[in-house]
């Protein structure tokens, strides 16, 4: 049997990609300090698989195939853990903080579903794909910080909101380097274009009311997220909620002023900070009076 290191380069394809590349807070210094490190672990899991799925020069068929190994060593497939320490921690982490791992699971679905289809008739079965690649994140950190389930149905808009902006901002790359297209077909045909408008240099303006129909598609949905972090138990969570919250709602905004097609549209440093400054600004005055005794009975202990 080939060493652990080898088997692990053999069935990992790092990007190199990390949790400080991505758009919104990561295991933030906002959460809990004892749950970080659980955080963390489904977040490097999560994001290896990932990185086998969006990988350029692998085969369907061999996509599939070391997915399916991740999926065994997270049930405990000791051939299959020996070789995968990353599905070995969120194993572990898993098991001491109760969490169940249907939510890593549902996220290994999706990566799945991004081998075999490329293409979304319509906004719904957009958001079925959401319910597989997004709604799941927000329900692994719901659970993991003792949440109800019931708030499940806020931050599953807020989730998938933020997988459809990030597919707005990737939207020519992934067309051109990866066939895949995260924009419902329905709205191409009703602006008079294909998908091979995704390779212009530039929207033209019926593209751009293709980008603008998923645009008011994540508005409606942040709408529906907003009441998320007002009603959390967890002071530290809901902040981290609000900060995320307020950084879509300006992603949003740039992304309807920008062209995602000419460049890729993004928050600067400055701009992700105030945007971020809003969001705890408004999680303070909307807790304001709350008794700290409300505040989420796990933050300081160890699971």
């Amino acid at each position: 049997m080939p060493g652990t290191e080898t088997l692990t380069k053999t069935v990992e394809t790092p990007s190199g990609k990390g949790a400080g590349d991505e758009n919104f807070p990561v295991g933030s210094w906002l959460l809990p300090a004892a749950l970080r490190p659980h955080v963390m672990a489904f977040y490097d899991f999560v994001r290896a698989a990932d990185d086998i799925a969006d990988h350029a020069d692998l085969s369907s068929d061999e996509k599939l195939s070391r997915l399916e190994i991740f999926e065994r060593a997270l049930l405990g497939d000791q051939t299959a853990l020996s070789g995968l320490p990353k599905a070995d921690r969120l194993r572990k982490s898993l098991a001491a903080t109760g969490v169940s791992d249907r939510h890593a699971r549902d996220l290994l679905k999706a990566f799945r579903q991004d081998v075999t289809k490329t293409r979304y008739d319509d906004w719904q079965d957009l958001l079925a794909y959401c319910a597989l690649s997004a709604s799941p994140v927000g329900r692994y950190l719901l659970d993991l910080h003792g949440e109800s389930p019931k708030l499940y149905e806020c931050s599953d808009p807020l989730c998938n909101a933020l997988q459809v902006l990030n597919h707005l901002q990737d939207c020519r790359d992934d067309y051109l380097n990866l066939n895949r297209v995260y924009l419902p077909l329905d709205r191409f045909r009703a602006a008079g274009i294909d998908v091979t408008t995704l390779n212009d240099s530039a929207a033209s303006t019926a593209m751009r009311s293709v980008l603008d129909h998923a645009l008011d598609g994540c508005d409606e949905l942040l709408g529906r997220s907003a009441p998320l972090a007002h009603n959390m138990t967890s002071r530290r969570l809901a902040a981290e909620t609000a900060v995320i919250q307020s950084i879509a709602e300006a992603l949003s905004k740039r992304l309807r002023a920008q062209d995602p097609l000419a460049s890729r549209v993004q928050l600067s440093k400055p701009q992700s900070f105030l945007a971020a400054m809003i969001g705890v600004s408004r999680i303070r005055w909307l807790r304001r009076g709350k008794s700290a005794a409300a505040s989420d009975r796990r933050e300081d202990v160890t699971p």
